[in-house]
């Protein structure tokens, strides 16, 4: 069996919505998704936020909505960015209706804390007048109360009863453009949540493990957790929760899902560790590298491989390759196959030379791919 069969992972099938004019579910790409931790009312601040992570490569960002001044600030904040926004809402049903008449891709409300059979209906007719879709978002931290007694404690039963009971307010009104999360900081918990629930119904799924931690163990954690649901093919929109910067949580979300061959976007640098053995240094030159080609947004592999021992098989697999040689110079890889020789000190600009003018060929391909249709 040919290596790349392994690499095939089958996605589990659900139904398509829209957030605003990014597809989630059906056969659309996995999307990423960050959320703003600046005050929403500082405009300024949260509109410059939203671009690092668009420059990130964000698909969505969602936005806290507690009071109306943060609502009334949304409708500004909307206008500035490129990515649907999604607005957060918690308890106040006016909240809801507030943030879809501002303009809002899609709320994140739990229908059960919104109120009255009533207020939801209002929130449903605002997101339905405005082309506005929702997301229920369980958290195992704020179950209801009737559920932590039915079950003890939070559990992965639980989150799912709780997912659908809130799926099913919708649907009893018509209301079909959403997706569900069963969020739990701990892995185990929330991976099981997310296995039952995909057995369980055919909606999208947004996944992530939620308070996961700091920038590298929040990173390790979500890995580990949507690295598993991503591999079992469930999951059709992510957030890496970090207590980092967004833009961070968005390179690490591109980082998993790329390691799955599940997206691609960007340098994807394959690189050894270093040893004894390395020509060069392969440390500093692999961080300069991942700086200097950090706006590359073209599809690209390049393996940085210190010496002979697994620098021409790594190269075989991407497109641009680079193994430490002897006397100060070092093998150039182009599709796999030699192709010259650089010297160390001009190491670095060849080779932000050769990805620059590799993804100028994959961009102008595409463009005339397009304009050809």
């Amino acid at each position: 069996m040919n290596y790349r069969e392994y690499q095939q992972i089958e996605r589990r099938k659900s139904r398509q919505i829209h957030v605003g004019n990014v597809k989630v579910g059906g056969d659309a790409p996995i999307t990423v998704q960050t959320m703003t931790n600046t005050l929403t009312t500082d405009v300024e601040a949260t509109v410059a936020q939203i671009l690092r992570a668009e420059k990130a490569g964000v698909d969505i960002v969602r936005v806290s909505c507690p009071d109306e001044e943060s609502t009334r600030a949304l409708k500004q904040i909307v206008k500035r960015v490129n990515v649907p926004i999604v607005a957060d809402i918690h308890f106040h049903y006016r909240r809801g209706i507030e943030a879809a008449e501002a303009g809002a891709a899609c709320l994140r409300i739990n229908p059960g804390n919104i109120g009255s059979p009533e207020r939801v209906k209002e929130v449903i007719k605002a997101a339905r007048d405005h082309d506005c879709s929702m997301r229920i978002g369980v958290n195992a931290g704020s179950l209801e109360r009737h559920l932590l007694e039915k079950y003890g404690e939070p559990n992965p039963e639980a989150l799912v009863e709780s997912a659908l009971e809130h799926a099913r307010i919708l649907q009893d009104h018509d209301f079909h453009e959403f997706k569900i999360s069963v969020k739990a900081s701990d892995v185990f918990m929330a991976v099981a949540a997310y296995q039952q629930l995909a057995e369980q119904c055919d909606h999208p799924l947004h996944i992530g493990i939620t308070e996961a931690g700091g920038k590298r163990a929040g990173t390790v954690k979500s890995s580990i957790g949507l690295g598993s649901l991503l591999w079992a093919g469930i999951g059709d929109t992510l957030r890496v929760s970090l207590s980092a910067e967004p833009e961070e949580e968005v390179l690490v979300g591109w980082d998993i899902l790329k390691s799955l061959g599940l997206r691609h976007r960007g340098v994807r640098i394959i690189s050894c560790p270093s040893c004894a053995r390395q020509g060069f240094n392969v440390i500093k030159t692999v961080e300069t590298l991942e700086a200097r080609l950090a706006h590359i947004e073209a599809p690209i592999t390049l393996s940085i491989i210190g010496c002979v021992v697994n620098g021409p098989g790594e190269a075989l697999m991407t497109d641009i390759g680079l193994t430490g040689g002897g006397g100060g110079r070092h093998m150039v890889y182009a599709a796999g196959k030699t192709d010259h020789t650089i010297s160390d000190e001009a190491m670095i600009e060849h080779l932000v030379e050769l990805v620059e003018t590799k993804a100028a060929q994959i961009e102008a391909a595409k463009a005339a791919q397009i304009a050809a249709e």
